[in-house]
């Protein structure tokens, strides 16, 4: 059963005769998707404090401080944006990520990763480690707590968390406290049966998930590679404890609960959230899909109780 706000949101694209991001160039997809987050994210909200900034390489992130932060180190998240690996950025995430800053009280960084087709695979993967890195690396310029750094992100944003956490855990860190995935993307081989059965009708298509693969992957055997399908690492145990959130409308669900599934048979402690009614890419949606903001609350939850208590 589709959510009603959903089913009249889907309807309204229709209606309006908005063009599916496949059938867009890559400068045109990347300005829609800025432009209509003015119908359907809310209002935005006022942070302690927002700065651009950095890394020592040249990664672009925007840090943002919780409204009633108290003194001294403060717990972190750094997040990544969803986009297919092709479209997306700071200003797209800009309002989810004052929410969770402001709702779990946590410091925020947000990471501008390259994006493909300009930068393939692994150039998005090899950003957001060095960024988590260089991160841990000044947490106290930042005025962050290099014990308490949480990872996080959403659909494409999802799997580099993902990827980083696996990659800190087997290359020397930094430690992390939590990961915070959003309907990840966890196979690039878009098999599961969720791709087929949420494959059309859904905002997100079979055919706009075959357009941004092939923007970022240049060679299916890339698809193997578990950089890119972390669901297809060996090893899942001794990983942070994670939240893992999914929609039943969405060619991602499958990925998402499996990837949970594995994590949680590898003992890595795992709480896995399904909003049933839901599409994908909903939890920016709070201005018009109620059940965006009770994510966004739940994520928040989840994070401070990690990283705060």
């Amino acid at each position: 059963m589709l959510h009603p706000q959903a089913r009249a949101l889907l309807d309204l694209i229709e209606q309006r005769a908005v063009p599916p991001t496949h059938t867009l160039s890559v400068e045109d997809a990347r300005r829609f998707y800025r432009e209509r987050r003015f119908f359907t994210q809310p209002d935005t909200p006022e942070v302690a404090h927002v700065e651009d900034m950095r890394t020592d390489d040249g990664i672009p992130l925007r840090l943002y401080k919780p409204l009633g932060a108290e003194a001294g180190l403060q717990p972190a998240l750094v997040y990544y944006h969803g986009g297919g690996w092709t479209i997306g950025d700071l200003d797209t995430h800009d309002t989810l990520c004052r929410q969770l800053a402001n709702r779990s009280g946590c410091v925020l960084l947000s990471v501008d990763y390259r994006l493909g087709p300009e930068h393939r695979f692994p150039a998005a993967v090899d950003d957001s480690i060095a960024a988590l890195r260089w991160v841990h690396t000044n947490a106290s310029a930042l005025g962050i707590d290099a014990a308490r750094i949480a990872i996080g992100g959403d659909s494409a944003g999802g799997n580099l968390a993902a990827v980083a956490t696996i990659d800190a855990r087997d290359n020397g860190g930094p430690p992390l406290a939590f990961q915070l995935l959003i309907y990840p993307a966890t196979d690039m081989r878009a098999i599961a049966a969720s791709h087929v059965t949420n494959g059309q009708g859904y905002l997100l298509t079979s055919n706009t998930v075959r357009y941004f693969h092939d923007h970022y992957i240049d060679d299916r055997k890339h698809d193997l590679d578990w950089r890119a399908s972390p669901l297809l690492h060996p090893d899942l145990s001794r990983l942070p404890p994670a939240f893992i959130l999914t929609a039943g409308f969405d060619p991602l669900r499958d990925e998402g609960l499996m990837y949970a599934q594995r994590l949680s048979e590898a003992g890595t402690r795992t709480t896995s959230i399904c909003f049933d009614r839901q599409i994908h890419g909903f939890i920016t949606m709070g201005r018009v899909l109620d059940e965006a903001n009770a994510a966004v609350d739940i994520c928040a939850s989840q994070l401070k109780a990690a990283l705060i208590g």
